[in-house]
């Protein structure tokens, strides 16, 4: 849809300005939060969040509150973003200004990086304690092996493998199985609860959720079992799991419900408090998948987490004979 003259100025007003500017440059990378860009930018809460409403107002970018907590990212679908990828492309690509912020966003990267991976190196040994104190993981995981259907796959791929639970409970209807976990405690723990179950042709790797490193179409299930919530960039790994998805394939994910509990980022490195079932079909469908299917487990005692289970798949390669 074209924009009027007028709407196309207003456009170019919002993003003609330098710190606005390097929010647009910063946006296109990753979606922030607000105290992340104030970081980087070296400005005030009050003047980014000045700049960001005017930002909003123009269509430049979206605004997703998740607890107590604010998210930007550049608009999506809208005549703006055209314009806005335009003038991006325009700055050279040595640009001191924007690469100084590039840098310091990448720092905010690394820090996150290592409190995760501090984190996880302290609660391996009781991980799947951690996750059953969120629902009663009994139905959670009755729930998943109904919604994988009985198989058999060719290949399951677990991204984000975490203890191995996921291998060791759909890796029976597998003929092969592959492991990412970025952490290397929790893939130490994986490989002995593989090795316990018997599964012999699983193999585990350290590997990045948001480029995994396997072939388009290789797996005929891909799981993202409790990763999301601890991801920058969930829509990101959302797709790189969609892309591994073979024709006919299905891909599960397993997260939370948005709710409230501020807690689980502090002491749990949560990034993100739950996805809401109307972005996650926007993040399944802009991967390429259909017929989305959704199952909700309540908490097992009052004021717990919601699971829900998303399933999506890719649709089957039509073959046409021609008489």
């Amino acid at each position: 849809m074209a924009m009027t003259s007028d709407q196309a100025v207003g456009v170019l007003r919002a993003a003609a300005e330098p710190t606005r500017l390097r929010i647009l440059a910063l946006l296109a990378r990753e979606e922030l939060a607000v105290l992340e860009l104030c970081r980087i930018l070296g400005q005030s809460q009050p003047r980014v969040s000045r700049h960001l409403k005017l930002l909003a107002e123009a269509g430049l970018v979206e605004r997703f509150p998740d607890g107590a907590w604010v998210f930007y990212r550049l608009a999506t679908a809208t005549p703006a973003r055209g314009l806005i990828d335009l003038a991006l492309a325009l700055i050279a690509e040595g640009d001191t200004v924007l690469s100084a912020d590039a840098e310091r966003l990448a720092g905010v990267g690394k820090e996150r990086a290592s409190q995760a991976d501090a984190y996880f190196a302290v609660n391996a040994e009781r991980w799947d304690e951690i996750r059953s104190l969120h629902t009663a993981e009994a139905s959670v995981e009755a729930a998943i092996l109904e919604a994988a259907g009985g198989g058999p796959f060719g290949r399951l791929v677990d991204l984000g493998a975490g203890t191995g639970r996921m291998l060791t409970l759909l890796g029976g209807r597998a003929r092969t199985s592959i492991g990412l976990d970025m952490s290397r405690q929790m893939l130490n723990i994986a490989r002995a609860q593989v090795a316990a179950a018997g599964l012999t042709a699983c193999e585990l790797r350290h590997g990045d959720i948001h480029g995994a490193g396997l072939p388009d179409s290789c797996a005929d299930l891909v799981v993202v079992h409790q990763v999301l919530h601890y991801l920058a960039d969930p829509a990101a790994a959302v797709a790189e799991a969609g892309r591994l998805v073979a024709p006919g394939g299905r891909l599960l994910i397993v997260d939370f419900a948005p709710h409230d509990l501020e807690f689980l980022r502090a002491d749990h490195r949560h990034r993100r408090l739950g996805f809401s079932d109307a972005q996650m079909e926007r993040w399944l469908d802009a991967a390429g998948l259909d017929d989305p299917e959704i199952r909700t487990l309540p908490p097992g005692a009052p004021g717990g987490l919601t699971v829900k289970i998303w399933r999506a798949a890719r649709a089957a390669v039509q073959v046409r004979l021609i008489a």
